[in-house]
């Protein structure tokens, strides 16, 4: 039977950048089908125990929390128990076995779609639709609500640009104004999408704008007065934009929530709940989310009409990622970091922390023994952040230290690793980090750091 053991998670589902986690007092778990072991040994990967030499960095310990901790937003000390089973963290990669290979239904020169915009598409690279554009776009162009269900890195965001980007066009021909919403949880996403809209959208005589917070309103409301026809993002800086009637969403009739379930986590569900009550009331809907338990469904029953459902999900992480533990001695992770990521084979690595302040203080102590390291966290302003994603993604930097926020919708190609410094909050917390790498058919590998000597 498998070992299982208690996360700590914040009733109020905020915990992107807040400890909350009880003592794990383990051995390295076995594989995957058959549970963690309860021997000793190594047991290969990089389960190597502990290095011996050093002094102990209490810092990084992570002990249990009690009530908020350091370096998050506290909002009271109510919890509510999350069992993590920990040999969902143990799996070999599989890269050579073939899988059912996906025959797509269209190809997109099949879409009833603008000439200039296929011209567009086929520039970017893109040949045949991924499952989730080749089941979502058929439905969007013809004005569906949908709820689509997909892992990351499925290429969720030309499933929605591309038919919308259409829309806007058929619409012009026909002499009417189409405007677009589209919310996402992180600033980061928001770009992300914009990039990818840009792409599309050339030679179309076509805007968008970027609304999130840590970046300066003012020219954001610029071009807001342009009225573009994308609108990109946050449910906290759209709120205030419209609070500041620089934003009238009356004259909006379609909107996509995307990682519509980090942004449930985040605790976005007033502030979206508000932001859709001020479009117009025939509205066309797009809904796209990585996971579907009891509270999505909810918000999909609240903010959707007979949607088209698709699940294109397959498994919860991809058969590419190696996924190990590495059982370090209490108080020596920092120690065990470094020595790791001093291997050449670690050359573009994402390690996750708990709290912003750790986050921070992890990446200076890397810098200090010569790793080139960068941080991005919540506390970050939208420059710095977006400075140092700049640095991972052109290799001037060789590991980005970040909290959750850098955990969805960042596209980063090349991670040749993801560690788990801090254990995160959730297993889909723990499968959004990792899905950071081992992506575009590409190996790759996922340590888990677990303390022991409680």
């Amino acid at each position: 039977m498998a070992t299982t053991y208690i996360v700590r998670k914040n009733s109020r589902n905020d915990l992107k950048d807040r400890p909350g986690y009880e003592r794990f007092a383990n051995k390295r778990s076995g594989p995957s089908s058959g549970g963690p072991k309860r021997t000793g040994g190594s047991g290969g990967g990089y389960s190597r125990g502990p290095s011996s030499s050093g002094p102990s960095r209490g810092g990084y310990r992570g002990a249990p929390s009690r009530g908020n901790g350091g370096g998050g937003r506290g909002r009271g000390g109510r919890q509510q128990e999350m069992a993590v089973d920990l040999s969902k963290l143990v799996n070999k990669a599989k890269p050579q076995v073939q899988e059912d290979v996906f025959v797509p239904k269209h190809s997109f020169a099949d879409f009833p779609i603008d000439a200039l915009l296929k011209e567009n598409i086929i520039a970017k690279g893109y040949k045949n639709p991924t499952p989730i554009q080749d089941e979502s776009i058929p439905h969007v162009l013809k004005g569906q609500d949908v709820v689509g269900l997909a892992n990351t890195g499925t290429g969720k965001t030309a499933a929605f640009l591309i038919p919308l980007i259409d829309k806007v066009l058929k619409m012009r021909a026909l002499g009417k104004e189409e405007r677009i919403l589209v919310m996402v949880p992180t600033r980061e996403l928001a770009i992300q999408i914009e990039t990818e809209f840009w792409g599309f959208a050339k030679r179309l005589s076509m805007n968008a704008v970027v609304c999130v917070g840590g970046a300066g309103i003012e020219p954001q409301i610029r071009v807001l007065r342009r009225n573009p026809a994308f609108v990109i993002g946050t449910p906290g800086r759209l709120k205030d934009l419209m609070e500041r009637r620089d934003l009238d969403l009356s004259k909006f009739s379609t909107v996509v929530l995307d990682e519509a379930d980090r942004m449930l986590d985040m605790g976005f569900i007033d502030d979206m709940r508000f932001i859709l009550s001020k479009m117009r009331g025939e509205r066309h809907t797009l809904f796209f989310s990585a996971t579907m338990d009891r509270s999505i469904e909810r918000l999909v029953n609240d903010f959707l009409k007979n949607p088209v459902r698709i699940s294109v999900k397959t498994r919860d992480t991809a058969a590419t990622i190696d996924q190990d533990v590495v059982r370090v001695a209490r108080g020596r992770k920092l120690e065990k970091l470094i020595e790791l990521l001093k291997n050449p084979e670690f050359d573009k690595t994402l390690v996750f922390g708990r709290t912003k302040h750790g986050v921070e203080r992890l990446a200076r102590d890397l810098s200090q023994v010569g790793i080139r390291a960068e941080s991005i966290h919540g506390d970050k302003t939208h420059g710095k952040r977006q400075k140092a994603l700049s640095l991972f993604k052109s290799n001037h930097a060789s590991v980005l230290v970040a909290t959750d926020v850098a955990a969805r919708g960042l596209d980063i190609s090349g991670v040749s690793h993801v560690i788990n410094f801090d254990l995160p909050a959730t297993y889909e917390d723990y499968t959004h980090r990792i899905g950071r790498t081992g992506r575009a058919g590409k190996t790759g590998v996922a340590l888990t750091f677990i303390e022991e000597g409680y």
